[in-house]
């Protein structure tokens, strides 16, 4: 049997591969999201737009492996595109009075109190730490929660049925994300105490 350790793949500098096209193409689609809720109310080409973003989301991942193109490009654009999509569904759902303005200011407090510590991680050669698994399975029940709560602020019995789903993909993905939160600024702590930034020059 091989003992020897098999070492994962280390992120490249590219720029130009599919899953950093897909990531952007993800990007572009935030502004035409907010547009279309927030202008004509088109709130099927919204949710359209959010399936979407939600399927190159999990393709740039699996191509990124299998074309063996993880780079330090993606790495960074993915979460960001998940953040945005967050923030312009949050303030979305708060103009069209879809959520209560209280707790979109949770979730943004939160995104802001770890923005904060960029630039100590920046000090030490990093931009974020790596991401948790408990941060994406946050992030994937917000995502999931936000069309369902547009879908669920209509009328008619199938808005009656998805609305308290809804609401429960809300409150436990805002208890994740919160406890991830929480994680990462443990792991955070633990970076800035073994790496000084002496040691990053």
């Amino acid at each position: 049997m091989n003992s020897t350790p098999v070492r994962a793949p280390e992120a490249k500098a590219e720029i130009l591969t599919i899953p950093n096209l897909l990531s952007f193409a993800r990007l572009l689609g935030v502004p035409l999201f907010l547009w279309l809720l927030l202008g004509p109310h088109a709130d099927g080409w919204a949710l359209a737009v959010l399936m979407i973003s939600g399927f190159t989301d999990w393709a740039d991942g699996v191509l990124a492996r299998k074309l063996n193109q993880m780079s330090k490009l993606g790495a960074l654009l993915d979460p960001l595109a998940d953040r945005l999509y967050i923030l312009a569904a949050l303030f979305g759902l708060v103009i069209r009075d879809v959520i209560p303005w209280w707790l979109a200011a949770i979730l943004i407090g939160r995104d802001l109190v770890l923005l904060s510590t960029v630039p100590a991680l920046r000090r030490r050669g990093m931009l974020a730490p790596p991401v948790h698994y408990l941060g994406k399975a946050a992030t994937f029940n917000l995502l999931y929660a936000f069309p369902a709560l547009l879908l669920g602020s209509h009328s008619g019995t199938l808005s009656e049925i998805v609305k308290p789903i809804a609401w429960a993909f809300t409150i436990w993905g805002t208890a994740l994300y919160l406890w991830a939160g929480g994680l990462y600024l443990l792991q955070i702590r633990r970076i800035i105490r073994r790496r000084p930034v002496a040691a990053a020059a």
